[in-house]
């Protein structure tokens, strides 16, 4: 393939496991690296690079869509694409050996929870925050949120998790832990029985422990959180049915229906937190708990996992008797979701970045996945979860094993997480959570042959 009297040796392998989009990306990365590329060399059009290569211009504009959020390409209005003159501030100085890091003196944090925060589009991120900037400060707070903020989430689920639900329902968080510490002193009264998964997320177990909550572990399988399982007893069940933290599996349909019958029989409020619920690569995101039943569902998300925690934003959809005392605690206690989060993802939502962002986010940590269970598999080792999310688990036989590897993992510059912190109770299953969001895809391309050399 040639341009502007360049040569760019670029070799697509159609039968590698790893998507042609993601090849390409690579290919151009390295021309750029290497200085094959150079700042300012205008590269071909999608249509035209698609037709030059022999493959449709969804992967093209994968490519140059992954290179430009990554800073090595940018767009002229009318003029085309060019490498930028300026190279991204973490690109490698040199690629790996065996056995040594990108960065040997910086650890690769590999735990999840943490974004694809680089991704994100910088020029609709700056036109965000000076569109929020411009709006006049408050006199008052509003105790339930930002109208227009509650509107773009209104918006957002029925687009991206299929939930019809009314503006005046929406009310605006601090994110899904804030929102656990509300419910807890809102609705909840001290010694109340909490039921939570097991193992499952540990912050909102700390939450409502200090709220002076009992909290009983339930356990999970492969199909998601067991109702059966369930005590007699409880005021209410949080769980994280569209993938379930940490051990990234999906609630069955069966379940769901099992669980809802129940807590409508036995007064329980079903807590669902939606954690990575519009990260879905392999379906469409499955229905809401909160659409299947509205009136015993708190449905809880935040903009923490598929933006940033910059904004400290959240949401909360819940039966208007919750919903009125979520709002009574805040006149309480005065406490109000901050504003300033509201209005950016208010401004990300009214120009599409949002959905643009999310678009981009999905596709690109699909591959990512791709990549990290293909190395790990083809190196013998197992690898537990749906394809959802921004991680996946490696099971262990023991705690011994789990305390070894992760300790073994730390003195290669490796941070992950093990399975054993997020019991409430006595840990019962071992194994690595392994995040692919947080570093770069160069970084997690480094460490793959670390990682299967430390969990084989």
């Amino acid at each position: 393939m040639t341009h502007s009297g360049t040569a760019l040796p670029v070799t697509l392998d159609r039968e590698s496991p790893v998507p042609l989009a993601v090849q390409l990306a690579d290919a151009l990365r390295e021309s750029a690296s290497n200085g094959h590329l150079r700042g300012g060399d205008r590269l071909p059009s999608t249509r035209a690079l698609a037709e030059r290569l022999g493959v449709s211009r969804t992967v093209t504009s994968a490519a140059y869509e992954q290179l430009h959020a990554e800073g090595w390409i940018a767009g002229r209005h009318g003029s085309g694409t060019y490498v930028t003159t300026s190279p991204p501030s973490d690109r490698p100085v040199h690629r790996t050996v065996p056995g040594e890091l990108q960065e040997p003196d910086s650890f690769l944090d590999l735990t999840p929870g943490t974004p694809w925060a680089a991704g994100l589009d910088r020029a609709a991120w700056r036109r965000a925050w000076r569109a929020a900037a411009d709006a006049p400060p408050l006199s008052r707070a509003h105790r339930a949120g930002l109208p227009d903020y509650r509107a773009a989430i209104a918006e957002h689920l029925l687009r991206h998790r299929g939930l019809a639900v009314g503006t005046d329902f929406v009310l605006a968080t601090g994110g899904t832990t804030g929102a656990v510490v509300e419910l807890a002193g809102a609705v909840f009264s001290a010694g109340d029985v909490i039921a939570v998964e097991e193992p499952g997320y540990q912050r909102a177990v700390h939450a409502l422990r200090a709220a002076g909550l009992t909290v009983v572990g339930v356990p999970v399988d492969e199909e998601g959180l067991r109702p059966d399982a369930i005590p007699a007893g409880v005021r209410a069940v949080y769980c994280s049915p569209a993938h379930q933290y940490p051990m990234g599996s999906r609630m069955s349909a069966g379940r769901r229906v099992d669980l809802v019958e129940r807590a409508r029989r036995e007064n329980m409020l079903v807590i669902e937190d939606d954690y990575d619920g519009e990260l879905r690569f392999d379906v469409a995101p499955l229905p809401l708990l909160a659409a299947l039943a509205p009136d015993v569902v708190a449905h809880l998300g935040t903009t923490s996992k598929i933006l940033t925690p910059t904004l400290g934003a959240g949401w909360m959809v819940a039966p208007p008797a919750v919903t009125s005392a979520v709002l009574a605690y805040r006149d309480r206690t005065g406490t109000r979701p901050s504003p300033a989060g509201q209005r950016v993802l208010i401004e990300l939502a009214r120009h599409g970045d949002l959905g643009r962002h999310l678009r981009k986010l999905r596709r690109e940590l699909s591959e990512r996945r791709m990549l990290l269970v293909a190395a790990l598999r083809a190196g013998g080792v197992p690898v537990v979860g749906d394809e959802a999310g921004a991680h996946l688990v490696v099971p262990f036989a023991s705690a011994e094993e789990e305390h070894d590897r992760l300790r073994a993992a730390e003195r290669r510059n490796i941070r992950l997480d093990g399975l054993a912190r997020h019991f409430a109770g006595t840990p019962t299953a071992f194994g690595a959570a392994i995040g692919y969001a947080g570093c770069s895809r160069e970084a997690l391309r480094d460490a793959l042959h670390l990682l299967v050399d430390l969990l084989h």
